[in-house]
C-alpha cells in the first residue's frame, strides 16, 4: 500500500464520489484526526483510493472542532443553462454546499439549496428520481432534523450518479463528482487557512484521488474532454497535484491557501460557463 493510497480526503469531497455498490466499504473508523487510522476509515476502496462515504465520514468531521461554518456558505443562485455538462458540474457543487449548510445547521440555506437540487434535476432529467429527495430535505429542514438531511443528500448524490450511469452518461456522473470536489475542497481550505496546523493541512494531501480525476477526464469522449470547463478542470487539478506532490514534508499555509485560490477560480469559472 502506498503512502497515498489512504489519505484522508477532504471531509467535504464527502458528497462527490459515489461508486457502484461492487466496490469495498473499510470499518467504521473511531480515531481522531491526530491518531487517525487510514485502514479503518469509512469509506469506499476503489483502484487503492478511498473515497468517504459522506453518512459515516459527518462522525469524523465532527471532530475537527468548530469552525464557522456560516463564514463558508456561498450563494446558489446560479444562471440558468442548458449546457448538460455545466448542469452536472453545478449539481456536484450545489450537493456539496448542501453538506456545507448542514453543518452550519442553517435552515433557510438548505431549504434554497433543496430548491435548487430541484431545478437542476429537472433541467438534467432526473426530476423523478431526485424529487423524493429533494422534498425529504425540504421537510426535515423544517424540523431541523439534520441527520435526516445528511442522509437525503448522501442519497441525492448516489441516486444523481447511478441514475446518469444507467444512462450511460457516465462523463456527466463524473462531473457530478469533480463539481463536489472542487466546492468541498474549497470550502475545507478556508477553515483550514483560518487556523491552520499541519494536522488539519494534511486533511487536504490526496493527490491519487486528484489522480484518478484527471484519469477520468483524459479517457472522456472528445466532445467533453474538449469543452471549455471540462480543460479548465484538468488545467487546474494538474496544478493541484503538482501542489500536492510536492508537499514532501507536508503543506505550507501558502500552498493550502493557493489549492484554494484554484478551487474558488474554476468553481467561478463553472458559474459563469455558459
Amino acid at each position: 500500500m502506498t503512502r497515498t493510497s489512504f489519505r484522508f480526503l477532504t471531509v467535504l469531497a464527502l458528497a462527490s464520489a459515489f461508486y457502484p455498490t461492487s466496490v469495498l466499504r473499510a470499518e467504521s473508523a473511531k480515531a481522531t484526526v491526530q491518531e487517525f487510522d487510514p485502514q479503518a476509515f469509512p469509506g469506499q476502496v476503489v483502484d487503492d483510493v478511498v473515497v468517504p462515504v459522506p453518512s459515516e465520514v459527518f462522525s469524523v468531521l465532527d471532530k475537527l472542532g468548530e469552525p464557522n461554518w456560516r463564514q463558508e456558505l456561498r450563494d446558489v443562485d446560479f444562471p440558468k443553462s442548458s449546457d448538460r455538462t455545466k448542469l452536472a458540474l453545478m449539481f456536484g457543487l450545489v450537493v456539496a454546499e448542501g453538506f456545507v449548510s448542514v453543518q452550519a445547521e442553517d435552515k433557510e440555506k438548505v431549504k434554497d439549496i433543496g430548491r435548487e437540487v430541484i431545478d437542476l434535476a429537472t433541467a438534467l432529467g432526473l426530476i423523478k428520481a431526485v424529487r423524493p429527495h429533494a422534498q425529504a430535505i425540504l421537510d426535515a429542514a423544517d424540523k431541523e432534523h439534520w441527520s435526516a438531511i445528511r442522509k437525503e443528500f448522501d442519497q441525492t448524490q448516489k441516486t444523481v450518479r447511478d441514475s446518469m450511469e444507467q444512462m450511460k452518461d457516465v462523463d456527466l456522473s463524473q462531473c457530478v463528482s469533480m463539481g463536489g470536489w472542487l466546492r468541498g475542497t474549497a470550502s475545507v481550505t478556508s477553515v483550514v487557512g483560518k487556523n491552520f496546523s499541519a494536522d488539519r493541512a494534511e486533511l487536504l494531501n490526496q493527490p491519487m484521488l486528484v489522480e484518478h480525476f484527471l484519469a477520468t477526464i483524459s479517457k472522456m469522449g472528445p466532445s467533453m474532454k474538449g469543452h471549455a470547463i471540462v480543460s479548465e478542470i484538468s488545467k487546474g487539478l494538474t496544478g493541484i497535484l503538482a501542489k500536492m506532490e510536492g508537499a514532501v514534508d507536508g503543506f505550507t499555509k501558502e500552498a493550502v491557501s493557493d489549492i484554494g485560490r484554484t478551487c474558488d477560480d474554476l468553481l467561478s469559472a463553472i458559474k459563469a460557463a455558459k
